[in-house]
């Protein structure tokens, strides 16, 4: 898959005095991750079809789109076509975390600007570099949001099923330090993990059963194609019944989708829903209709976001350097799909609000809708920069 692509040999990539920025693409096209890979990419592609329309700039976008397969060395070797056939400057994309992290090294080693589409905090912590900048939220944001939420409503005793990868480990880490920060009673009754990939939870969804008289609630930190299958097959069990499924990612539309009634009554951090009257999102939801006769989701909005801060970010910079960009772009305040908004210079991450939300049943239809219950500000749900283990 190709947009707008020029010849390399007309990219300026160490100069900066190019009117051309070219992108390298990387989305998991193909596997677990594949909807959500296109709704990033469409995103993506919005944001930038709307740059090279523009007066607002004096460059355009040129891209090239390629498949991680949700695999970190399919996604170096990618980067590495990206920079040395095509002359990418920038880099986005990759929703799996162990991808994104290799991704994150290779943009250090190769002094290109990176803006990765998975959360787990160590992207923007201990494996954060100058040339990386995160507008998806991470998991410490939504964990900030979660945790408070869970011990004023559910309870402190929790039992944890994660996904056998960073994010899943990002997510018990990021709760279970919040949790106990928030409560003195706060207690792991149990866990279990399951491989990315997998289709069958009924062995986890009986460990969870067994602990439901110990536990206040069940905390899930899986996404994708894993989560709506856990979700269904947890809905069949009745075990939502027995226990509150607390989730991290259960309000992303294919999640919903693919859990449909499984769905009803999880509850769940919420990233973006599309009803938002922040900054000039319904602006963005009325585009994105326009071109996708369809409503964008939580990856829709960070491809568009990712490439339009950077946009800004070589425009206030005034070069398409992206050595001089990454200095411009740390700190630097844009009016974003959630107003005001920045990659705060300690970690570079954005400093995005975040939602709590439950799972509800909808007037028609069975895709569950999402009730927003309570909302962080960017700089509550942030986490203070030491505590991150970035070192910039």
């Amino acid at each position: 898959m190709a947009g707008c692509i020029g010849d390399a040999d007309d990219v300026d990539n160490g100069g900066g005095d190019s009117d051309t920025v070219q992108y390298g693409v990387i989305e998991p096209l193909s596997g677990s991750f594949t909807d959500l890979g296109k709704e990033r990419l469409q995103g993506t592609e919005l944001a930038i079809q709307q740059i090279n329309d523009s007066d607002e700039y004096d460059f355009e976008i040129e891209y090239e789109t390629y498949d991680s397969q949700s695999n970190a060395s399919t996604a170096t070797q990618k980067a590495t076509e990206a920079v040395q056939s095509e002359g990418a400057q920038y880099l986005t994309g990759c929703i799996s975390s162990s991808v994104a992290i290799a991704v994150n090294d290779f943009a250090r080693d190769n002094q290109v600007v990176y803006t990765p589409g998975a959360a787990a905090v160590s992207i923007t912590g201990e494996n954060c570099n100058d040339y990386v900048f995160r507008f998806e939220t991470s998991t410490a944001q939504i964990a900030e949001g979660m945790a408070q939420w869970t011990v004023d409503n559910l309870g402190d005793q929790i039992f944890y099923h994660i996904a056998d990868y960073a994010y899943g480990d990002s997510v018990k880490a990021e709760v279970e330090s919040r949790m106990s920060s928030i409560s003195d009673s706060y207690s792991e009754v149990g866990m279990t993990k399951s491989e990315f990939g997998s289709t069958d939870f009924e062995a986890f969804i009986s460990q969870i059963s067994s602990a439901s008289d110990e536990a206040d609630a069940v905390v899930v930190g899986m996404t994708g194609a894993d989560l709506a299958i856990f979700l269904s097959q947890a809905a069949r069990r009745g075990l939502g019944e027995e226990i509150p499924i607390v989730t991290t990612t259960a309000s992303f539309q294919p999640v919903l989708q693919g859990a449909a009634e499984g769905a009803y009554g999880v509850y769940s951090g919420v990233r973006y829903v599309p009803s938002l009257e922040t900054g000039d999102n319904q602006t963005f939801v009325e585009a994105y209709q326009d071109e996708y006769d369809a409503l964008p989701d939580n990856f829709s909005r960070v491809g568009y976001e990712s490439v339009r801060m950077v946009a800004r970010g070589i425009k206030e910079a005034g070069t398409t350097d992206p050595t001089a960009v990454k200095d411009t772009l740390a700190g630097l305040e844009q009016e974003t799909i959630f107003g005001s908004n920045r990659f705060r210079e300690c970690d570079q991450q954005a400093m995005n609000p975040v939602w709590m939300g439950q799972c509800v049943e909808p007037d028609s239809g069975d895709v569950a809708d999402v009730e927003l219950l309570t909302e962080l500000s960017g700089e509550e749900a942030a986490p203070d920069c030491e505590t991150t283990g970035c070192e910039l």
